[in-house]
């Protein structure tokens, strides 16, 4: 199955231009795309609040989704490799038009993927050097920071979701997508795994 997946951010854009070189795109390859998937919504939002989530689960081993560029799937970079993985994980093939990536199961996809990945990771510490910068602001600036007294540490939220979280680990989830899926952060997650126990890789 090949899926052609269009994304524009709001009313005022037009999918037409991305079909456009979608389906110029495939005429050189001699093929068609099967099933199209168009949305309207902000590259910010999560994957599963998005009909690309629906497409994530349905998509099988062996099929392609091609978009117009890479930023379609998401914003960040940090969002896009984990989508990237976990099509990459499931055998989904990713064809971008405008940066003619081929990202698939081999060993070029993989160098690529890595690189990506090595971008994600220079965007989560600068994420993480920002959040350090304004805390120590707060701080400076008489603000109190922790959870106020009596409130619940934001990790119980995952009470009684173990076995969601174990069975989406056993198929491969990346601990960006869970904590997206549960509506959690990925510190919530890391201290609901490492407080019941669940070894990950």
């Amino acid at each position: 199955m090949i899926y052609g997946y269009i994304r524009v951010s709001t009313d005022k854009q037009t999918v037409e231009n991305q079909r456009y070189e979608i389906n110029r795109f495939m005429k050189r390859t001699g093929k068609k795309v099967d099933k199209w998937i168009e949305e309207t919504i902000s590259g910010t939002v999560k994957p599963e609040n998005r009909d690309l989530g629906k497409l994530l689960k349905n998509a099988k081993k062996d099929d392609v989704i091609i978009c117009s560029e890479l930023s379609r799937l998401g914003r960040s970079m940090f969002m896009i490799m984990s989508i990237l993985n976990i099509l990459m994980d499931h055998g989904i093939k990713v064809y971008t038009v405008k940066e003619n990536y081929r990202l698939g199961d081999d060993l070029p996809s993989k160098v690529l993927a890595f690189a990506f990945s090595i971008s994600a990771e220079i965007e989560r510490a600068l994420i993480s050097q920002r959040t350090t910068e304004a805390l120590k602001r707060k701080k400076s600036e008489g603000v109190v920071l922790g959870h106020p007294k009596g409130k619940k540490n934001s990790h119980h939220k995952l009470d009684g979701k173990e076995a969601a979280v174990r069975k989406m680990l056993a198929e491969g989830y990346t601990k960006v997508l869970i904590s997206q899926q549960l509506g959690v952060s990925v510190s919530t997650l890391y201290l609901f795994l490492r407080e019941k126990g669940i070894k990950t890789l």
